[in-house]
């Protein structure tokens, strides 16, 4: 990792995505996170997939350490302090008022330390008719109006990863960061506070502009049609995405891959109004031209025509693409007792120093004696 944040401690008390996405970013940048989880099982992620090591915990929590606090216990409630006393950055995503019953409010830790950063993301904010209710990643892109445009009309189920909760800890994390620069100028630390909804409708900030710009409600086929975006079936069975925009010079050159050069020339696709109006005719016409040939075939043909274009990969297929392997994407490292663990890197370089390395998501309590060490055996 390019540890451009050493020096800065993190404590991070999350579970699930959310805070630990948070806590990952910064950790990805040389920050010392420190994930406190209760004695008894601790995060809920690591669960999920049997044993307390799933991958669906190892996702979000590589590059941390991992310390076991009983909140309950004054002895730990004592390490949790010293712990405090000593950090730059504070993280939970509790429900508005568990932090308080936890000890581990801001009020409370900011006596304790008034340079911290103390950063608490919610569902739906900390105050409003909404604050107490339950919030997972699926409810958050529905409130914000983001579900909306993901879900086909035609076959209306959730699809997709948790960009809810991943977006969360990045506006977390860039919250968190913008509250420790200016922390260099004041030497007082902020509180940063941002919910789940608040994150998705900023994400989601073109569907409002043209809403509240120009009265138009957006749906899921809107931007595809406007940006002249396609996924098309290959002979061989396999897929390929186009993404035209409004250039000429690509639209010829798809004409001319697919050997239709008169293509444009038909007044339902002569002009880019036209192509908008028409993408679901322009859809079936080049759905019958693409199912001519293996996808390979045509990602050689689109190449040599400079057409923007990629093959819809899984993710094995992604591994397997020259470019990302140039990239270097994939890292790996060694865990003591869980063995090999393969990530994907951080996609930040700093000075054209990629973040290579990386350290293993830590087994539950596997940094207690040595983090305890560090407080002077507290």
């Amino acid at each position: 990792m390019i540890k451009v944040l050493q020096g800065v401690r993190v404590i991070e008390q999350g579970t699930f995505i959310t805070g630990p996405a948070a806590g990952m970013l910064l950790a990805d940048l040389g920050a010392d996170v420190i994930k406190v989880e209760a004695p008894n099982g601790g995060d809920p992620f690591r669960a999920f997939k049997g044993g307390l090591y799933s991958p669906h915990f190892q996702t979000y929590n590589r590059n941390k350490r991992s310390l076991t606090i009983d909140a309950k216990n004054p002895e730990d409630r004592k390490v949790f302090d010293k712990l405090i006393a000593g950090a730059d950055v504070y993280i939970q995503n509790f429900r508005p008022g568990v932090a308080e019953k936890l000890g581990a409010g801001e009020a409370r830790l900011r006596e304790i330390n008034p340079r911290l950063v103390y950063c608490a993301i919610s569902g739906f904010g900390s105050t409003g008719p909404q604050a107490d209710s339950p919030a997972y990643d699926t409810v958050a892109q529905a409130a914000a109006g983001f579900l909306h445009l993901l879900v086909n009309p035609d076959n209306p189920r959730v699809v997709g990863p948790a960009i809810a909760d991943s977006l969360t800890g990045f506006y977390a994390a860039y919250g968190i960061m913008g509250a420790l620069v200016e922390r260099g100028r004041t030497g007082v630390g902020r509180k940063v506070e941002v919910s789940m909804l608040e994150a998705m409708s900023h994400f989601n900030l073109d569907s409002f502009t043209h809403y509240l710009q120009a009265d138009e409600l957006m749906g899921p086929y809107s931007r595809p049609r406007v940006s002249q975006s396609y996924v098309l079936e290959c002979g061989d069975g396999k897929w390929i995405a186009l993404h035209m925009s409004s250039p000429e010079k690509f639209w010829q050159g798809l004409a001319n891959a697919i050997e239709n050069p008169q293509l444009l020339q038909d007044p339902q696709f002569s002009s880019r109004d036209q192509r908008i109006a028409n993408q679901e005719i322009l859809i079936k016409v080049l759905g019958e031209h693409f199912k001519r040939r293996p996808r390979a075939q045509w990602c050689e043909l689109l190449k040599a025509q400079d057409v923007p274009h990629s093959p819809m990969y899984d993710a094995a297929e992604v591994l397997a693409d020259p470019q990302v392997q140039h990239l270097q994407l994939l890292t790996e490292a060694q865990h003591p007792v869980m063995g090999s663990f393969r990530t994907i890197r951080s996609p930040v370089s700093f000075d054209g120093e990629r973040a290579m390395e990386v350290t293993a998501p830590p087994t539950l309590g596997e940094h207690n004696e040595e983090i305890r060490k560090e407080l002077g055996n507290a």
